[in-house]
């Protein structure tokens, strides 16, 4: 069902299109609306679309008007207004003599023709295309570099540890950790707990032991209880929804949001899994968000450094986080942005 501000988006272009502003109609469905997932999105882009073919004389604005049209028709059949509009376009374009599509014949008398031949040899290509982009990576990669100084057997050691952080896939969780990193609130900050063969937990940067640390950004959670209004929350109390189901486990060589038993209490806090661990039972519990695409080696030798405290687990000498710096993203727009 549309909400408030796609009803105002639908009325605001209904209004430009009346007055003649049909770019603007589609700038206003664009923002609201960017797929045309609404009947009533594609009717009035159809509507706009048609306009602009009518100003400009062009067979493909034609063509894309009947498309958004039929679809508008296909999803909401009742709609009256619509199926008028797509009669009207059609009758218009027959006038014009411009095809609804630049497809030729397919069939004749039951059989394929030469070109449906050629056309169905074009599709079995396309769907393998279209496999190849489904299971490609996400279309949106944060890349972040960690410089990291540690001690090991009494010599001064450091080292960049390079991430991949997958946007797409845990949204709340990259665009978190870039936010930190961007802000500089990982600059200085510890590796408080280090366990070998298992991963090396880092991000306090409020308290600096494992205790402190929050979300930079409102997820709608505060201490792991839904909330609506950040305002209502701290923000020294902000954490994140989990995103533990995102289809990544917890392998060698990847970096995990670290939280509490509860679950949406994920802040700050991170860890880092060596080479020599694959941590299984934390799948679908804590959030995996990234991977390590260099420097691993480096995280596998800090997990051995000497360690001391109750649990076993405090380093001995500090392992810090001179600097994270944000290196840069990598954006390719989906296929079907095409209007």
């Amino acid at each position: 069902m549309a909400d408030d501000a796609m009803r105002d988006a639908w009325e605001k272009a209904a209004n430009d299109i009346t007055k003649g502003k049909n770019e603007g109609a589609l700038q206003a469905l664009r923002a609201a609306d960017p797929q045309a997932v609404e009947p009533m999105t594609a009717r009035l882009v159809g509507e706009a679309t048609w306009n602009i073919a009518k100003a400009n004389d062009s067979k493909s604005d034609y063509r894309k008007a009947a498309m958004f049209l039929r679809e508008a028709s296909i999803k909401n059949p009742k709609d009256k207004k619509t199926s008028s509009l797509y009669n009207k376009l059609l009758n218009e374009m027959q006038e014009k003599r411009i095809s609804e599509t630049v497809i030729p014949r397919m069939f004749n008398n039951g059989g394929p023709t030469l070109a449906g031949m050629v056309a169905m040899f074009g599709a079995f290509i396309l769907i393998l295309g279209m496999i190849t982009i489904a299971n490609s990576e996400s279309t949106t990669t944060d890349y972040v570099d960690l410089n990291i100084s540690w001690t090991e057997n009494g010599v001064s050691k450091t080292g960049t540890v390079s991430l991949e952080l997958y946007a797409n896939a845990s949204p709340a969780h990259a665009e978190n950790f870039k936010q930190l990193v961007l802000q500089g609130k990982y600059d200085g900050t510890k590796f408080h707990r280090i366990i070998d063969d298992f991963m090396i937990q880092g991000g306090d940067f409020t308290n600096g032991d494992g205790t402190g640390g929050h979300a930079i950004i409102w997820d709608g959670y505060c201490n792991g209880q839904a909330m609506e209004n950040s305002a209502d929350c701290a923000s020294t109390a902000w954490t994140l929804g989990d995103e533990a189901d995102n289809g990544y486990v917890h392998d060698p060589c990847t970096i995990s949001m670290a939280k509490t038993s509860s679950p949406h209490t994920g802040g700050s806090q991170f860890f880092l899994i060596p080479e020599d661990s694959t941590p299984s039972h934390l799948n679908g519990v804590h959030t995996v968000f990234g991977t390590i695409t260099s420097g691993c080696e480096h995280v596998t030798a800090i997990s051995q450094v000497a360690v001391s405290g109750p649990q076993g687990s405090t380093p001995v000498d500090d392992v810090t986080i001179e600097s994270a710096v944000f290196v840069g993203s990598q954006e390719v727009d989906p296929w079907y942005k095409f209007w």
